[in-house]
């Protein structure tokens, strides 16, 4: 038992990190109705923002979480501006070919700037944590599901108490009746691009002390977090998150009981038994469309 109830902790903890980028990939799918398949990057460059912050220039863990978030927010908008902007008006296929092209852009300019050789990143507490009975609470699993929680109830009220929120809402349900009721779509879309840049960010602040960092760690935590949302229902906010959660309990699992180098097999092997009995999700619904 004492066993299993510390690979729950685990499990939830790295399920964490794939709910904050899959909430990034449904958010930006409601907006637009595409795909960013860049969003695992903005976890990646998150990671290597705090790497050099930390690393190379010496400075404080806060200050350092303070301006990658900052950046990351800049970054966003950017991405909006020369990624998704100049394609808005055409099908979903340009634009999804436009985000697969970014991401191999900041993959190659990061590798680059930086190599091929992974950092190390020390965890944000000096302790490493506490035993409660036979489980071990790690403190960087802890401020993971610390800021998760955060986060979604952040973006609850966002979405259910606030006239921005609801403006949100509307642009990614009809963008030409919000439109026409005067909501600024294109700031809207802008809006969704930099919140779903800062929680990629904060998923590789936070993943980072746990994994190394490297260029190929946004296109693995991509994958899975894309995995999470079909798991949950692609669209749904809460299916993002109990997708992610739940991908990292089976994850963790699967790897102390069956084989660690067939970990990440399981996500896809979830993913495929959902895609053949529930291709809805768990919390999407089926839609029928006449011939």
């Amino acid at each position: 038992m004492g066993t299993a109830l510390q690979l729950l902790f685990t499990g939830l903890g790295i399920g964490s990190i794939y709910a904050l980028v899959a909430l990034g990939f449904v958010l930006i799918y409601r907006a637009t109705n595409v795909v960013n398949f860049a969003q695992g990057d903005f976890a990646m460059l998150g990671a290597f923002s705090m790497t050099v912050l930390l690393i190379n220039l010496g400075l404080p863990y806060w200050l350092g979480i303070l301006i990658t978030v900052a950046a990351m927010a800049a970054f966003g908008a950017l991405f909006n501006l020369g990624v998704y902007y100049p394609l808005r008006n055409r099908s979903f296929l340009p634009v999804i070919i436009s985000t697969i092209g970014a991401s191999i852009l900041l993959e190659n300019g990061v590798l680059a700037a930086y190599g091929p050789q992974p950092q190390t990143l020390p965890g944000i507490f000096e302790s490493q944590g506490f035993s409660v009975g036979p489980v071990f609470f790690d403190t960087q699993y802890l401020m993971i599901l610390a800021v998760t929680i955060v986060m979604v109830g952040f973006q609850y009220l966002l979405f259910e108490r606030t006239l921005l929120g609801k403006k949100m809402q509307a642009t990614s349900q009809d963008k030409e009746m919000a439109s026409m009721l005067g909501i600024p779509v294109a700031l809207m879309i802008m809006i969704t691009f930099i919140y779903s840049s800062v929680l990629g960010g904060l998923a590789g602040i936070l993943v980072a002390p746990i994994l190394f960092v490297s260029v190929g760690m946004g296109s693995s935590i991509a994958l899975k977090a894309f995995a999470a949302s079909i798991i949950g229902g692609f669209g749904d906010v809460t299916g993002a998150v109990v997708g992610g959660l739940a991908l990292g309990v089976v994850e963790t699992f699967g790897a102390a009981y069956i084989s660690v180098p067939y970990k990440d097999a399981f996500a896809f092997l979830v993913l495929l038994v959902f895609l053949l009995f529930r291709p809805q999700g768990m919390f999407g619904e089926r839609i029928a469309e006449k011939a």
